[in-house]
C-alpha cells in the first residue's frame, strides 16, 4: 500500500442519461447498477488495497453528500466535500490538490470518476501501482488509456508516441470527442486510446500546472484551501468557488501541457487493460450485463416475473411488476413509481434531454 497515495473521487454528476432511476438526490453513482454495491461503493472498494480510508477524498454536491456519507461510513466525513455550485473537473480536483499540497507537496493524487466498472481489480491495482511510481518520480502526469474496441464518438482520445519506460508511453496530444470518420481513423492507426478520465499526479505537479495554465482559478482555489479545517472554510468556499472557471482538467491542463511536445510535456499513458466500462447509458448497461451472462435472446429484464415471445435485445426494468415482452426488439423500458421511460437502445444517449425538459418546466419532483 503506497503510503503517500490519495484517491480523489469525483461524484457530483447527476447521471441524467440514467433517468428515471437517477435523480438529483440519488444519482447514477449512488445506484447499484452492477451488483449489490452502488457504483461509488465499488469505486472505493477497488481502491482500498492502495490507500487507507483516511486518505480518500470525495468531491460532490449538497444534494448527494448526505447519501454518500451514509454509503461510505469508513471515510472521514470532513473529506466528503460538497461544492456550493457545480463546476467541472479542473476546480474540483484542483481544490483537493491545493488542500493536500499544504500537508505534503509530494502526495500522489489519483483522480477517479465515481461510476465506472472495472472487472479485473488485480490488474487495476498493478497498473495503478506503476502509475503511482511514475507520478511520484517528478513533474509527471499519468493518464490511463483504454484500448478502443470501436470508433466511439462519445469519448476523448489520447494519441501516444514512443515508449517511455515499463509500460508507459509518451503522450502526443488529446482530442475531444471526434466525429465518426476521425474516430474510425484513430482506431485504425493503432496509436490512440480512449481517455478513461483517470489521472495520477503529485499535489505539487497539479497545483503548479493549474497555476501555469489556469491562474485565476488556481489563485481562488489556493485561498479556499488555506481556510480548510477552520471556521472560515465554508464561507470562503461559498464566496470564492463560484468565481472559478467551469472547465475540465482535460481542457485546462492536459491539452496545453501536451502542446509542449512529447518529451517536454512529461505526460505518460498507461494502457488500462483491466476490463473497463463507464456505463454511460442504458444501452451500455444492457451490453455490459449481456456480455457477462450471454442470454440467448439478449433480453435483460428486472421484474417479478417474465414472459417473452419473438423479442430480443431488450432492456426492461420494472422490479415490482410481471413483465411480458412480445414482438419487440432493442427496446429500453424503465418503470419507476412516478415515471416511465420508453426508448430504443439506439436512442438511449438522448435520455438526458428528458431531464433538460423537466428542468425547464420546473418539474422538480421528477428530477
Amino acid at each position: 500500500m503506497p503510503a503517500n497515495f490519495h484517491p480523489v473521487i469525483l461524484a457530483g454528476g447527476r447521471g441524467t442519461r440514467f433517468w428515471p432511476l437517477s435523480r438529483k438526490k440519488r444519482a447514477k453513482q449512488l445506484l447499484a447498477l452492477d451488483g449489490k454495491e452502488t457504483m461509488i461503493q465499488q469505486t472505493v472498494a477497488r481502491l482500498m488495497p492502495l490507500a487507507k480510508a483516511k486518505q480518500f477524498w470525495i468531491i460532490t454536491n449538497g444534494d448527494l453528500r448526505p447519501e454518500i456519507a451514509r454509503q461510505l461510513k469508513r471515510l472521514k466525513p470532513e473529506h466528503i466535500i460538497a461544492e456550493p455550485v457545480g463546476r467541472s473537473t479542473a476546480p474540483a480536483i484542483g481544490l483537493a490538490a491545493f488542500i493536500l499540497r499544504r500537508e505534503n507537496p509530494d502526495a500522489v493524487i489519483g483522480l477517479f470518476p465515481s461510476d465506472h466498472v472495472v472487472t479485473n481489480e488485480v490488474r487495476f491495482g498493478e497498473i495503478l501501482g506503476e502509475g503511482i511510481e511514475i507520478a511520484a518520480a517528478g513533474e509527471n502526469i499519468v493518464v490511463l488509456g483504454i484500448e478502443p474496441s470501436r470508433p466511439e464518438t462519445g469519448y476523448g482520445y489520447i494519441e501516444v508516441g514512443s515508449l517511455a519506460s515499463g509500460n508507459a508511453r509518451h503522450v502526443l496530444r488529446f482530442t475531444e470527442k471526434p466525429n465518426a470518420d476521425r474516430a474510425a481513423e484513430f482506431v485504425r492507426s493503432g496509436n490512440f486510446y480512449w481517455n478513461s478520465g483517470m489521472f495520477l499526479w503529485s499535489a505539487k505537479t497539479l497545483t503548479n500546472a493549474l497555476t501555469e495554465h489556469l491562474p485565476k482559478t488556481a489563485g481562488l482555489l489556493e485561498k479556499i484551501a488555506a481556510e480548510y479545517g477552520t471556521r472560515k472554510f465554508a464561507a470562503t468556499f461559498k464566496r470564492l468557488y463560484p468565481r472559478c472557471e467551469d472547465i475540465s482538467v482535460d481542457y485546462a491542463v492536459l491539452e496545453p501541457r501536451s502542446a509542449k511536445g512529447e518529451q517536454e510535456s512529461r505526460i505518460f499513458c498507461l494502457r488500462a487493460d483491466f476490463g473497463w466500462n463507464d456505463l454511460g447509458s442504458w444501452t451500455a448497461l444492457h451490453e455490459h450485463h449481456v456480455g457477462k451472462s450471454t442470454p440467448a435472446d439478449g433480453n435483460l429484464v428486472s421484474s417479478k416475473g417474465i414472459f417473452t415471445l419473438n423479442a430480443s435485445g431488450n432492456y426492461v426494468h420494472s422490479p415490482e411488476k410481471f413483465v411480458a415482452v412480445v414482438g419487440v426488439n432493442d427496446v429500453v423500458v424503465v418503470d419507476t413509481e412516478d415515471a416511465l421511460l420508453i426508448t430504443t437502445r439506439a436512442n438511449s444517449q438522448d435520455v438526458g434531454k428528458v431531464v433538460k425538459f423537466l428542468d425547464k418546466k420546473k418539474l422538480k419532483k421528477l428530477v
